[in-house]
Order: structure tokens, then sequence, then C-alpha cells
């Protein structure tokens, strides 16, 4: 049987630590090597970390004779520091890339997502071929953006190299709850008002409709990806979509109306403010980005999610307010 060396790349998140987990009980997997500036929290059978940062260490030395590397390391905050943003999230993937080429890795497996995709409908769904491109406010959707095109690139370059992206939808878990309200909710909001006693109306924002998926259903898709001969891209996301009218059952509120422009400007002003961390792009791209179908990588991989969105999303409700999380220095509270 196969015995592969695989090298995980932000393996202390809230994907990366699913990822890892799901790998090292795989069978055909010899080794993980998960990587984080600050790594460790947990122990498993197989997995080894290393301390390396994707801006600045040796990753071709990194990379030397493993099977596949999976690229999850993307920074989210500080979103009022830009250019940090883009040393990782950009700088520090070209690295990873040249990485990649320079040790002849046979497989990268890269974390894209629904926010790389252009504006689109949220009527139907659409399948991987529609233009990534991103939305132009949101400085999220314009990082994967540019790392899809790099990919494009890299593909032309280095054919060798079987590239796989996954776009996966929102991605949500109980244990990541603390670091979900660290990076969204920020400390001037308690997180016991997660609770769906104290949620009272939900907001209906015209095109308010997204997707969701469990992190360990997003990491049984990255483990297909990696052990399989799966290449190109493949939207990951669960059923049901959510709107105003399904979150208005889930957590027993009433629905609010709330003009997108009234939105907008609320988090405009408190991000401006350091009220809060999640600026006003975040709205916009939720609002823009079209509803995925994951036909192709039901069909090609087999993959399947089990759970649904709206246990997904209590899920995530009781580990926000609880305050949830594994220990690991990315998850911690």
């Amino acid at each position: 049987m196969l015995q592969m060396k695989i090298v995980v790349l932000g393996a202390t998140g809230n994907v990366g630590s699913s990822v890892v987990r799901t790998l090292c009980a795989d069978t055909a997997v010899e080794r993980v090597v998960g990587v984080a500036r600050r790594p460790g929290g947990f122990d498993l059978d197989r997995l080894e970390w290393v301390r390396a940062d994707i801006r600045s260490d040796d990753l071709a030395a990194l990379f030397a004779g493993v099977d596949a590397v999976v690229h999850l390391a993307w920074l989210i905050q500080p979103s009022h520091r830009p250019d940090v943003l883009a040393s990782v999230n950009v700088d520090g993937t070209r690295r990873v890339l040249e990485a990649v080429r320079d040790a002849h890795v046979p497989a990268l497996v890269y974390a894209s997502s629904v926010g790389a995709y252009a504006p689109g409908p949220k009527a139907e769904r659409v399948d991987e071929s529609w233009p990534a491109t991103g939305v132009s406010t949101s400085s999220y959707a314009l990082h994967k953006a540019t790392v899809e095109h790099m990919l494009d690139e890299f593909e032309i370059a280095s054919p060798p190299t079987r590239v796989v992206r996954l776009r996966p939808a929102l991605i949500f878990k109980r244990s990541a709850g603390a670091q979900i309200h660290r990076y969204f909710l920020g400390r001037l909001v308690p997180a016991g008002l997660a609770d769906p006693r104290y949620i009272p109306a939900v907001p209906e924002i015209t095109r308010l409709r997204f997707q969701v998926v469990h992190a360990d259903d997003a990491a049984e898709a990255y483990r297909l990806a990696v052990t399989g001969d799966a290449r190109g891209a493949y939207n990951v996301a669960t059923e049901p979509v959510l709107d105003p009218a399904q979150l208005a059952e889930i957590l027993g509120a009433r629905r609010l109306r709330v003009p997108r422009s009234v939105a907008r400007a609320a988090l405009w002003s408190t991000w401006r403010a350091h009220a809060q961390p999640t600026s006003e792009g975040w709205l916009d791209m939720a609002l823009a980005v079209p509803l995925m179908s994951t036909d192709k990588i039901r069909r090609d991989l087999g993959w399947g999610p089990r759970h649904d969105a709206r246990e997904t999303l209590l899920e995530l409700l009781a580990g926000l307010r609880g305050r949830e999380a594994l220990p690991t220095a990315a998850l911690s509270a």
C-alpha cells in the first residue's frame, strides 16, 4: 500500500487541525509534518511538528522528499494591517510555490475559497468554471483571487506537479469557537450572546444567502485530494443553503429587514473605530459571491459531508458561547 509523506502548512488552525487528524488516520499516509509558526497543541501517531514561517524559512528543504504539500497557511487578522496580511497570503504563498517547484513535490493541494469567485447568482449554483477574480472591496477575496492567478501560472510552468484547489464555503467547528470569536466578533461582543435565546432577530438583507461546511468534512475533502489523483478546482459545501428564513427557523427568531447600506455603514464605522475586527468588505463578499454546486467533488472524489448546515451552525454557536478551543496557539482563547 502507498505510504505517503505529507506536509501541512497552517496545521494548527480551524481547518489544519482537522486535516492533520484526518490524514493521520489514513493507512495510506506514513507521516504528516504539521507546520506552523507556533506548532504543537496535540500529538498523534505519525504526526511530526515543525516550526516554520512561510515568509522567511527554507521551505524547499522542508519539502524535500515529500509526496504532497497541503497549503492552508493564511492570515485574516490583523485586518487593519493589509501589508502584514499580504506578506503571508500573497508573498508567502509565492514562496511556497517556488519551494514546491524547487523540491519537485508531486502534488500541491491549496486552500482557496468561495471568496475567490467573482460576483454571481444566488438563485442557482455555479460550477468551478465560474471566474475566480474575487470581489473588489474585499482584501480577503482579492488575495484569494491573486493566488488563483498565481496557480494558473504555476501549472503552466510546472506541469509535473498535480495541483488541486479546494474552494470551500464558510468552515466551522465547535472547537474553533474561540478563534472565530476573536477573528470576527472581537473583545467587545460577549460570547454569551451566541445563545439562540439571546438572538431575537436575524437580519434580512438582499442577497444574504450563503453556504457552510463542517471543518471535519472539509478535512475529508483534503484527504481525498491528497491521496487520490485529483487535479483542478473543487467546490466544497454542505446543504441546505442558509438564508434569513432558514436562520430564523433554526434560531427560533424573527426576521428584521435591514438595508444593505445600513449594515455596511455599521461595519464600516465600527471597524474603523477598532470596536470590532470585521470590515465591510466581508459583508460585500458574502452578498456578492455565488452559490456553489458540489456535483464535481461528489462525483469525481466520492466526497459527501457527514454534517448538514443546520447542525454545523448550531455547533459553531455552541463553540462561540463557550469560547471553545483546541489547545493550539492558533485556536486558543
